[in-house]
């Protein structure tokens, strides 16, 4: 006779800890979102390349702290994990995310956009990479999804380069401004063989 399926993760493997500060090439890391970055998380809400594609609604500087703010939250709660894609310095570039973190199923999805300034550069892919190697090696997740719209095919670019494999379609899967659109559904799984 079977018992209960156990946890992939256990309960606390985040919220236990500090969120980590990762590196990524060129001397940029993943980091927390500081309250001072609240001004980034404005740009980005304004910026019609961002918001065309991801569900972020236009922000003040009061509102984006508040997002920073719930963004800790989902580190502490388990259910997320936000990062902001910066400089040394500080300057932020983009953001790249654990969203929908499930670890007692051990699987999450990854979100991401960059600012203008990062456009271009590969730092999607490489913050995906990072962010991957994360969640599967030291978080100890099983399954991570990438989904975008079919009609975004630089995020489509962004998922075969950082090793997730297309699975499938998914009809009239999200709604943005302009209506309803189907998405690729990407996938990589522990045991996958990287980029």
């Amino acid at each position: 006779m079977n018992g209960p399926v156990p946890p992939v993760v256990p309960a606390g493997r985040m919220a236990d800890n500090v969120q980590p500060v990762l590196g990524l090439p060129g001397g940029l890391e993943l980091r927390p979102w500081r309250d001072s970055d609240a001004g980034a998380l404005v740009a980005a809400s304004l910026d019609p390349g961002i918001s065309q594609w991801n569900l972020l609604p236009a922000l003040t500087e009061d509102e984006a702290r508040a997002r920073i703010g719930r963004m800790r939250e989902r580190w502490t709660s388990e259910t997320g994990a936000v990062w902001a894609v910066a400089r040394p310095g500080g300057e932020v570039l983009g953001l790249a995310a654990w969203i929908g973190v499930d670890l007692g199923r051990g699987h999450a999805e990854i979100a991401y956009w960059v600012l203008p300034a990062g456009r271009g550069t590969g730092l999607a892919v490489e913050a995906a990479r990072r962010l991957t190697r994360w969640a599967l090696d030291d978080l100890g997740l099983h399954r991570l999804t990438l989904c975008h719209a079919v009609a975004n095919p630089a995020s489509c670019r962004v998922a075969e380069k950082a090793g997730f494999r297309l699975e499938g379609t998914l009809r009239s899967a999200l709604l943005h401004a302009d209506g309803w659109h189907d998405q690729h559904l990407h996938a990589r799984v522990r045991g996958d063989e990287g980029p």
